[in-house]
């Protein structure tokens, strides 16, 4: 006797036919999480501090995103900043690691921490970042880029072949300037000094040759190309903060599921945080280790402290004024600089 087929199950067959023919391959998967690849530009070694701090934020990134963003760090990734940024453009890669030199080439406000002898320490650095970061991320995302991290990097300091205590000491001096830093040249050349560009891998032979007397440049690059050698005195004053951070494009940032992005953003924070500890325990080693091979450290009187950033201020206004550097920008870190050191 033939079985009647049951109903039931005729109805479950059709359903599923019905779906395998008429609902569109992308629908099928769309429970199946996709990934985000970012290529992030990093100019620092792999083996180095920044760059073991850079692959533990790629790791992180994976676990609060279970697989779902790929954070890949392209170590010592050959180009310029310049080139880093063309490449932002053009989605080659999707994140880089900035110095304030490039950064400003985006939002001009950013130079403004850069002022000679504005900013004094890292305490009135950090009074400053409080109140004028959110207006610089700001700035940034209109540009198209998100800032996941702002990372103090040290202070430009002097370095000469002849003693400095005060400016007139250095302006007698032929001071080696970068020729890309065209706001940091036109500050100096404001207040009278004598420069001469020069880019910074040619530096030591300059120096040399004696057609150069003088350099400001961080402790850590000074350190790796041992231009103390050859100019052995250097100059305490903190002569401007040298800032970085990491820019991701705005596209990428979109891209990453929204739930994920502020662990990701307090991840990318708390890492900032590591690097730049690590920035300053180097520029520390690197001073201690210059002075023990031959380095002389210049020290000040008060009065000599002070003379600095009294020569500075005849100058400032005129810097502004010129658009040497952003003059809003400037003025609003002038403001925050005076209530600080009256409430200091």
């Amino acid at each position: 006797m033939k079985k009647n087929f049951p109903v039931s199950r005729l109805f479950i067959i059709s359903c599923v036919f019905f779906m395998c023919f008429t609902v569109p391959p992308e629908l099928l998967h769309a429970q199946r999480p996709r990934t985000v690849t970012i290529n992030l530009a990093s100019s620092l070694p792999r083996n180095s501090p920044w760059g073991r701090i850079l692959d533990r934020i790629a790791a992180d990134w994976a676990k609060i995103t279970n697989g779902e963003v790929n954070l890949h760090i392209l170590h010592q990734y050959p180009g310029s900043e310049g080139d880093y940024l063309m490449k932002l453009r053009q989605d080659k890669i999707q994140a880089a690691i900035l110095t304030s030199m490039a950064l400003n080439s985006i939002a001009p406000e950013i130079m403004a921490l850069s002022v000679p002898l504005l900013i004094r320490d890292d305490d009135e650095m950090d009074a400053v970042l409080k109140e004028v970061r959110p207006t610089l991320n700001a700035r940034i995302e209109q540009e198209g880029y998100i800032n996941l991290v702002w990372v103090k990097a040290g202070w430009v300091k002097i370095f000469s072949r002849s003693p400095v205590f005060v400016p007139n000491d250095l302006r007698r001096l032929k001071l080696g300037t970068s020729p890309d830093e065209h706001e940091i040249m036109d500050a100096f050349k404001a207040m009278g000094y004598n420069l001469v560009p020069v880019s910074l891998p040619d530096v030591p032979q300059r120096l040399n040759s004696g057609m150069i007397d003088a350099v400001y440049q961080s402790p850590i690059s000074a350190s790796a190309f041992q231009l103390y050698r050859v100019a052995k005195n250097l100059s305490p004053v903190n002569l401007a903060p040298f800032m970085g951070g990491v820019l991701m494009s705005r596209k990428a940032w979109i891209n990453i599921p929204e739930k994920y992005r502020s662990q990701l953003m307090e991840s990318a924070r708390k890492a900032g945080a590591e690097i730049e500890d690590s920035f300053q325990k180097s520029e520390t080693d690197a001073i201690a280790d210059m002075l023990q091979n031959g380095l002389i450290l210049n020290e000040m009187n008060a009065a000599q402290e002070a003379e600095w950033y009294r020569d500075v201020q005849g100058y400032l206004p005129e810097m502004a004024n010129r658009g040497i550097f952003h003059k809003e920008m400037y003025e609003r870190i002038l403001g925050i600089l005076q209530n600080y050191r009256q409430e200091r």
